[in-house]
């Protein structure tokens, strides 16, 4: 960082002046202190500028600021003399100058981790949609039904459901944006090893274990992150944000997997994917994201917490007991004894967010996993036709995401109930996909572009989730959200384990996608939406109290 200081001394004679003149003459004169003497000559009128200049290289900013009459922003301004902004002026000016490179260093801390959070969930899913591309030809290679694809593909979603509460612990007593980084680094590495095991079954479903263990912690630690750093009114956005980065993983990791494949082989998209994650890891190090928040940023989140009236604990106060790694067996056993679980298996409203997430789940699992080879068998597309056309619902997401999070956050701001806003928006997420599923499987003649654009549409606007279900966790109970979405998620990752599974084995007993694959869905989307309709709220919960 580069740090420039200069004052200025200056008189200024104020005159009154002739709005009529059309002439004026400049004159320069330099002086031995090298000042600038200003001459300004209109026709009636002498406005005389004196303005004195020298630069010390070495001066004691601090010093001066403490006997400053006033600062702002980094400028102090000390009056002198001062007649109504007429007659003699006379002051001095200390200008601070400070220039930080990089630029990113100006950005607000709390828009600097939902960004870089963001970009974990892109690697996230990359890593995450480069088995249901890779799977055709590691099936054909390998000689696997899809029976046996289907379990290799879901033993991603053991590893996650484990994670889940373990993750969401961990962030609570650590802090999200530790428990995020070292998932990001175990899920990655398992990538990589993806390519080593994949002869040897027990150690390819080890490996996508661990894959799912390394990414099961992170929504929870985006989550802790999420409701410790961002006021209410911004949270609809910054969780579309942040989870939207998995719509952008799904279409890079679809659009890259194809071509890798063609051209270097399957193993290559473990490779690369692997790499960077890693490589995102040590730029997360890199650029100092371990640095305490700001005044501003405090001040920010001291305001969510006083409108969720459920987090007791001050920011530097979580950040010193909860982000320590010095705290012994016998504490991290007393804060996993001090959640109330009782209480949150009391509330109607929890289970509520856990049926849901596991509806919306199963649904969103089974396209994510069975999609391309959907479009690949039913469509009769090649690998590279098949991965393009599953971009579409992803690619969809991201747009449908920003809308939904504007939509949510503006009703709010305007007064409407957080209750009423998540209902709706997640009443949309649960219907659109179920209407366009229901359109997919009836025999309406529809051409395959067509059923691609139905399904990519019902798809994309489940993306309202994240603005309805995504955010009640944060809603309920800042200071226990990382937790209840550990609970909901660990129910939201058995249908990656049953449900992508049990398609395939459905797909081989029915020879029917519409069986198989919509059918579940749409029952799970239906029934969701009418408990979540039901029981679903957005209210603050002391859960602590309620215990």
């Amino acid at each position: 960082m580069a740090k420039f200081t200069s004052r200025l001394d200056y008189n200024l004679r104020f005159l009154s002046h002739n709005t009529y003149t059309s002439q004026s003459s400049i004159f320069f004169t330099n002086t031995t202190r090298k000042n600038l003497d200003l001459q300004l000559s209109p026709s009636k009128h002498r406005l005389n500028f004196k303005v004195l200049c020298s630069i010390k290289e070495k001066e004691n900013v601090k010093d001066k600021r403490d006997r400053a009459g006033g600062l702002v922003n980094g400028v102090r301004v000390e009056e002198v003399d001062s007649k109504a902004g007429l007659g003699l002026e006379s002051g001095s000016r200390e200008v601070g100058l400070d220039l930080e490179w990089p630029s990113w260093k100006n950005i607000p801390k709390r828009y600097k981790l939902i960004g870089t959070t963001s970009l974990a969930f892109v690697i996230c899913n990359m890593d995450k949609v480069n088995l249901s591309v890779a799977i055709i030809p590691m099936s054909h290679q390998f000689g696997w039904n899809a029976s046996v694809a289907g379990l290799v593909q879901s033993s991603f979603f053991w590893g996650y459901a484990l994670s889940q509460l373990p993750g969401g612990w961990l962030a609570k007593i650590f802090g999200g944006r530790k428990v995020l980084e070292i998932g990001v680094l175990a899920w990655s590495l398992a990538t990589a090893l993806v390519p080593v095991l994949a002869g040897f079954m027990p150690g390819l479903l080890l490996s996508r274990i661990l894959v799912g263990i390394g990414e099961g912690v992170s929504p929870s630690a985006a989550t802790d992150l999420i409701a410790r750093s961002i006021p209410l009114e911004e949270r609809s956005r910054a969780v579309s944000f942040v989870f939207g980065g998995l719509s952008v993983g799904s279409v890079t990791g679809l659009l890259l997997a194809p071509p890798l494949i063609q051209n270097f082989g399957w193993e290559s998209v473990f490779y690369l994917f692997g790499i960077l994650g890693i490589g995102w890891y040590l730029g997360y190090h890199f650029i100092g994201e371990g640095r305490a928040l700001n005044a501003v940023e405090h001040a920010a989140l001291l305001q969510s917490a006083d409108q969720n009236k459920s987090w007791n604990n001050s920011p530097e106060e979580s950040a010193d007991q909860k982000n320590s790694w010095n705290n012994s067996l016998d504490e991290l056993r007393a804060s996993l004894q001090d959640v109330p679980w009782k209480a949150f298996f009391r509330s109607p409203a929890v289970w509520a967010m856990i049926y849901a997430h596991f509806c919306g789940s199963w649904g969103h699992y089974t396209c994510l996993s069975w999609l391309p080879t959907f479009f690949s068998e039913e469509l009769n597309l090649n690998l590279t036709e098949a991965a393009e056309v599953s971009i579409l619902p992803p690619l969809a997401s991201v747009f449908v995401t920003s809308i939904a999070a504007q939509f949510a956050d503006y009703l709010i701001s305007n007064g409407v109930e957080t209750t009423t806003v998540r209902k709706i928006c997640q009443t949309i997420s649960f219907l659109s996909p179920a209407i366009c599923m229901i359109l997919s499987s009836l025999d309406l003649g529809l051409q395959p572009w067509e059923i691609v654009g139905i399904l990519s549409s019902g798809l994309a606007l489940s993306s309202f989730a994240l603005s309805g279900l995504y955010c009640t966790h944060q809603d309920m109970s800042p200071e226990y959200a990382s937790i209840l979405l550990g609970i909901t998620n660990t129910v939201g990752a058995v249908p990656g384990i049953v449900g992508v599974a049990l398609t395939g084995f459905l797909l081989d007993s029915t020879h029917s996608w519409s069986m198989s694959l919509f059918a579940p869905s749409i029952f799970f989307y239906l029934t969701g939406t009418i408990v979540w309709l039901a029981f679903a709220s957005g209210k603050p919960q002391s859960f602590s109290e309620s215990d």
